[in-house]
């Protein structure tokens, strides 16, 4: 008898390890936010951009934040794959061609804003490229563009803007106020105003000047932004990007044919404790606004401009994953090298040329799969919103 039972016994053993490891893997499944149907059109579009946020630092970040592996929201997306970032004419991106390539589906130079790889950098335009921004104001839907860095950089230019030289941040700026399509981007927060400021002043204008000219007060601070104000644009020192995302959603719903929201937030590393920490927040915050958005009209992708020299390559759960960093910190001589060493992370400190990730939830998700070039994702934003490119120079 007993011999007779042991196959029973094994059975039900089996099946309650199988019982116990789906009911595991079932909790893990319902952490993620259902998906929509498969096919559904987007009204909304946000682009998360973590600049210099490789797969090493989305990784390092999550080992950061919570001292384990696949703990950020944005790796429990169920839609994922890896984007090639090269310019036309190298293998490693700036950021200039990197967000280029995202917002307008056409590789061109480092350095280079929007515009097709025939000009040369700060010599000669190439033709402009149309952005999804442009394709956005001229559908009729409301636009957003949010930084941690300069409003005039080259990740938040790209959206808006079109240059042979990402340097030229006056001039960058200043196209703002006359968009090739609509009526331009609708909010428009960043950093960079001392920067952009004397520019205007070399170019021989200033804030306040455009701003009249434009009928558009250009605030130097979030909080000087009206309750009534429905296009508001801040140049400020420092720009908290969870404030103004938050502010800009209040704005951007209330469009009836939908929006475009871009918020970029710096994610490179050469300061690995700050680079990390960047992600952790920005992780944070999409999980905010993830929870405000309905995900069955509504597109988020996650992605970066470019990689960065990051490397975990120690540690163990429990300890410190930054040990060393204070030492680090406080030898000046040390943080003036390129190479950064810590016990379990190095860095050195320089962008790199492997692919980067690409995250997706929402309508139109299901398209972001495999490995494809950075300017896939136009095609993705595209076709969610079901909208087909104008001929594109240059491509």
């Amino acid at each position: 008898m007993r011999n007779a039972l042991l196959p029973l016994l094994g059975f039900v053993a089996a099946s309650t390890i199988m019982s116990t490891a789906g009911h595991a893997q079932q909790n893990r499944v319902s952490e993620r936010q259902a998906p929509p149907q498969s096919g559904q059109k987007a009204k909304n579009v946000i682009l998360f951009l973590a600049d210099a946020g490789g797969v090493a630092t989305v990784n390092g970040a999550s080992l950061l934040g919570y001292g384990e592996p696949l703990r950020l929201r944005i790796q429990k997306w169920p839609h994922l794959g890896l984007s090639e970032t090269s310019p036309v004419d190298a293998f490693v991106s700036d950021s200039a061609n990197g967000m280029s390539a995202i917002v307008t589906g056409v590789k061109t130079h480092n350095g280079v804003i929007s515009q097709a790889p025939g000009g040369a950098r700060g010599k000669e335009d190439g033709l402009p490229t149309k952005t999804v921004l442009e394709y956005a104001e001229q559908h009729g839907l409301l636009t957003g563009v949010i930084t941690t860095q300069s409003i005039a950089d080259a990740t938040p230019a790209a959206t808006y803007a079109h240059s042979n030289d990402r340097r030229k941040w006056g001039e960058i700026f200043s196209q703002a106020f006359t968009p090739r399509f609509g009526d331009g981007v609708d909010v428009l927060f960043g950093a960079g105003r001392r920067e952009i400021g004397e520019q205007l002043a070399a170019a021989g204008t200033s804030f306040e000047q455009l701003g009249r000219t434009h009928s558009r007060p250009i605030h130097a601070a979030l909080a000087d932004v009206q309750a009534n104000e429905r296009r508001p644009v801040v140049v400020a020192d420092q720009m908290d990007v969870r404030a103004a995302t938050l502010k800009a959603l209040d704005i951007l719903q209330k469009s009836p044919k939908g929006y475009l929201l871009v918020i970029e937030w710096d994610a490179h590393s050469d300061d690995p404790r700050e680079g990390l920490q960047n992600v952790v927040d920005f992780d944070k915050l999409i999980a905010e606004v993830q929870a405000r958005v309905d995900l069955n009209d509504t597109l988020l992708l996650f992605t970066a401009d470019h990689s960065f020299g990051l490397q975990v390559d120690g540690g163990r759960r429990g300890e410190e994953l930054l040990a060393g960093y204070d030492v680090w910190k406080a030898a000046t001589r040390d943080k003036e090298n390129d190479l950064v060493r810590l016990k379990n992370v190095m860095v050195n400190r320089t962008h790199t040329g492997e692919e980067v990730p690409a995250l997706a939830i929402g309508a139109g998700a299901e398209r972001v799969h495999g490995y494809f070039p950075n300017t896939y994702l136009f095609e993705v934003m595209m076709k969610a919103w079901g909208w087909e490119p104008d001929a594109v120079p240059g491509k």
